[in-house]
Parts: C-alpha cells; sequence; structure tokens
C-alpha cells in the first residue's frame, strides 16, 4: 500500500491517483484542495488543510497529514479540551500518554488503549440495562400492547420487559466501538494492535454499535468514574473517523481514516482554558453563546466566548479563536469586523481575538466614531497571540494572563 505525507498548510503534492479516488477526496472536504494535476496524466495535486491524521481512499494511497505543531503537543490540547480539570493544575504533557510515537494515528492508538487498560483495570463496568423480548416464560413484566398486538389469543411467547444487570452498558458499547475502529485504520503499529484486539476481547459482552447511528449515550457518575478519561477519548475518536461519500450516479466511496481539525482543536482549548481561568475571577463564560446581528433576526452569530456576570445574566466581553497566524497589513480586516460586529451587539466596549501565532503578544485597534462614556474613548478590538511552541504550562499562563486581561477590562469599563 503505497503512502503520500503531507504538511498541514503546505505546499501541494502531485500523486499518482484514480478518478474515483480523487473525486472521493473531493467530496469529503478533508484537504484544502485536491485537482488533477494539468502537467502529468493520472496525477492529482493534494494540499492539506486544517484537518490532521491520516486516510485511507479505494484504491490509491493512504494519505498522512502531519500537524505543524509536535504530535506531543497537539494532544495535549485535545487532553485538555476533553477533560480539563486533569490538565489545569500543572499543564503536564503526560496527561494522554502518546508513547514514543510521532505519528497522530500511532500516538492515538496507543493513548486509547491505555486508557481502555486503566478503565477495565479493576475490571469491566456493568450495569442496568432495560430488556424487551420474546420470552418462553415470564420474566419481569408482561408488555401488555405488545402481547395483544402480536399474539392475540395465543401464548407463548410472551413479550416482557425486564432489567438486567450485565456489561452491555454504553460505557463498554463505547470502549469496544474505538478500539475496533482503531484496528482497522492505517498505520497502527503492531504491538499496540496486538493490546487493542486484546481489550476487545474483555469487551465482548458489549454489543458492537451500528456504523452512522448516534452514540450511546451515557451519564459522569462515581460508578463510572475510572471510565470517564478512557470515555472522553474514545468519543474523540468515533467523531473524528471519515464517512463515506456518495457521489452523483455512484456507490458509496470510504474515505477511511481518523482526522482532527485544527481549528475546532484550537478553538476548544482557548475557549476551555478561559473558562477554567475567568472561574478564578468569580465570572462564568458561554461557549458558542448564541446571537442575531439583525432585529428580525434572520443574521445568526456565535461568538467562541461570552464573559458573563456570576450570575450568567449580563455580557461583559466577547472572545474569539482564530487558528491563523495575526498579522499586520490588514491581512486579517474580517476578523476585526466580526470582532465589532460582536461588541456592538453586545453592548460592550472591547472584543478580543486570540490567534495561534504573532508578532506580538498584544495589540488594540481603537474604532473610529464610536468615542463614549466616562472616559472618551472608542470601541477597542483587542487581538492576543499564543505561541504553541512553547511549553504547555507557558501556554495555560498566558491564557490565564488574558483572562486577567477580561477581568480587569469588566472591573475598569
Amino acid at each position: 500500500m503505497t503512502e503520500v505525507t503531507l504538511r498541514e498548510y503546505g505546499p501541494p503534492v502531485s500523486v499518482p491517483l484514480g478518478a474515483a479516488a480523487g473525486r472521493a477526496l473531493t467530496a469529503s472536504g478533508i484537504l484544502h484542495s485536491a485537482t488533477p494535476d494539468p502537467g502529468r496524466e493520472g496525477h492529482w495535486l493534494l494540499r492539506a488543510g486544517s484537518r490532521v491524521g491520516a486516510v485511507r481512499t479505494p484504491g490509491g494511497p493512504v494519505v498522512r497529514i502531519m500537524p505543524k505543531v509536535p504530535v506531543s503537543r497537539l494532544f495535549f490540547l485535545l487532553g485538555f479540551g476533553l477533560d480539563p480539570a486533569r490538565v489545569w493544575r500543572d499543564g503536564r504533557e503526560g496527561t494522554v500518554d502518546t508513547g514514543t510515537y510521532d505519528g497522530i494515528v500511532p500516538a492515538l492508538a496507543h493513548a486509547v488503549e491505555r486508557r481502555i487498560d486503566a478503565a477495565l483495570r479493576r475490571g469491566v463496568l456493568q450495569g442496568y440495562r432495560e430488556v424487551e423480548e420474546s420470552a418462553l416464560v415470564v420474566r419481569g413484566r408482561i408488555r401488555e400492547a405488545e402481547q395483544i398486538r402480536r399474539h392475540f389469543g395465543r401464548t407463548p411467547p410472551v413479550e416482557t420487559t425486564y432489567d438486567a444487570y450485565t456489561a452491555d452498558t454504553a460505557e463498554n458499547r463505547i470502549l469496544r466501538a474505538a478500539a475496533e475502529r482503531l484496528l482497522r485504520l492505517p498505520g497502527v503499529p503492531g504491538p499496540v494492535r496486538r493490546r487493542l484486539v486484546h481489550q476487545r476481547v474483555r469487551l465482548a459482552d458489549a454489543l458492537p454499535l451500528v456504523r452512522g447511528q448516534e452514540l450511546p449515550h451515557w451519564r459522569p457518575s462515581r460508578l463510572n468514574s475510572r471510565y470517564q478519561p478512557a470515555l472522553r477519548l474514545a468519543e474523540a475518536v468515533l467523531r473524528g473517523c471519515s464517512p463515506e461519500h456518495r457521489l452523483a450516479g455512484a456507490e458509496p466511496l470510504a474515505v477511511d481514516g481518523f482526522l482532527l481539525d485544527m481549528n475546532k482543536l484550537f478553538e476548544d482549548f482557548v475557549t476551555v482554558a478561559l473558562r477554567e481561568a475567568l472561574k478564578e475571577h468569580g465570572l462564568t463564560a458561554r461557549l458558542q453563546d448564541p446571537h442575531h446581528l439583525d432585529t428580525a433576526g434572520l443574521v445568526r452569530m456565535r461568538p467562541d466566548l461570552v464573559v458573563r456576570t456570576g450570575d450568567g445574566r449580563v455580557p461583559l466581553a466577547v472572545v474569539d479563536a482564530k487558528y491563523k497566524a495575526e498579522k499586520a497589513g490588514g491581512l486579517h480586516n474580517a476578523d476585526l469586523y466580526q470582532a465589532l460586529a460582536y461588541a456592538t451587539v453586545l453592548g460592550l466596549r472591547e472584543a478580543h481575538l486570540v490567534y495561534a501565532a504573532g508578532r506580538r503578544p498584544e495589540r488594540f485597534h481603537e474604532v473610529r466614531g464610536t468615542a463614549a462614556g466616562p472616559e472618551g474613548r472608542g470601541v477597542r478590538l483587542y487581538r492576543h497571540s499564543l505561541d504553541l511552541s512553547r511549553e504547555p504550562g507557558e501556554l495555560l499562563s498566558t491564557l490565564r494572563g488574558i483572562a486577567g486581561r477580561l477581568a480587569g477590562a469588566v472591573a475598569h469599563p
């Protein structure tokens, strides 16, 4: 099986690719662009965007997309977004154990297997689940309506419902599905693959999930606390898998693999970290807070984070995260217009943009024609930069500083 390696937002690479595989990649939206190479027949120009990971196309190569940041840093961002309480105290990278692997799929498979193993160390979690079945003997309660509808005038069988104490729970189904999904991904190392097979055997009493259906719902509790780190990472695996794509007049083409969207990963990290830091100032934060730009309610807008008073009623500040470099020269004017729209709708004197890289830690633009208030200054649009190449503790410290800046703006409007 041939492989091709792309870099996140790197230059396009000419790859020998069949028309069906090329169209599948184009339709999937996985890459920034996938077009036939005009200079080489039977080749396609592939350019990666913000999605990183590995995918396999029918009849085509395995496409690996490497992130700009080290894999260990990527998994720190992922782990913090999934479970900030485990990372917030010290910012250690080891909260998601990626082993010695420097590829996304090998590191992910290792991390999930280690967490499943830790979850099952004290045995497979069991729980009560309602079972409805046709039986030759009565067990539990008779479902009278079903009994009459299906078997009117004759018995047995009897339509019954009862609570079974079983390992076939939502938690075990999710863990089993994640292990099976990882076993189908390209590039899982042999030792990790063998350990995943072992975990799947331990979870054999849980029914497999049906592909395409919603993940079963589970609720955090004291009983499943040892499962929770594994469940959060397993759900990330199942949601990051590539679906099948149907082209006009063709059968579905499976673009199979695992991908992480760096835009979403960065946004989740920034907003969750700011939300946790703002708690220290007695403030609350709402993620993806819904609003409308117009009075008719036709133009929707969802700021990444809106800071509110402790009771959550009054908006105090607004933040939007941007996974791109903050630049001078007006290259990101649209971001400033968006931030100004947020400030206007929410009635705020400031709006904040957090970029993944920049020239200076903080700078602001004062909007002309908006001077008001006792200080007589206009609306200010702040641009912060977050250097993802820095250590996790430094990243969290920078975001604590931005949170303090937001709290300071509240205290002195």
